[in-house]
């Protein structure tokens, strides 16, 4: 059972930057894509950005520019930069990772909050 950690999350005023991390118990190599969701209130948990086995990435429309997701194989950790950050960021963000035979794990959440 692999487990998660997020951490990096926090209050922060608009324009500025944050920097997430996932600590994964085990091997990230082991999982087909790793991949950062986050949830407002009163929102869905949606996708925003992931990273896949190959190294390849992909974002949601609305961080697409201004998030970065990046991993540490050695460390076992994943990133997640955030710069330019608005108010409509604000959300708990979780980590994700994925294997086709082993499904989905979920860390614990980390609260972002953006004030204007």
């Amino acid at each position: 059972q692999v487990q998660l950690v997020e951490s990096g999350g926090g209050l922060v005023q608009a324009g500025g930057s944050l920097r997430l991390s996932c600590a994964a118990s085990g091997s990230i190599s082991s999982f087909n894509s790793m991949g950062w969701y986050r949830q407002a209130p009163g929102k869905q948990r949606e996708l925003i950005a992931a990273i896949f086995t190959g190294g390849n990435t992909n974002y949601a429309d609305s961080v697409k520019g201004r998030f970065t997701i990046s991993r540490d194989i050695a460390k076992n950790t994943v990133y997640l930069q955030m710069n330019n950050l608005k108010p409509e960021d604000t959300a708990v963000y979780y980590c994700n990772a994925y294997a086709f035979f082993k499904g989905n794990y979920w860390g614990q959440g980390t609260q972002v909050t953006v004030s204007s």
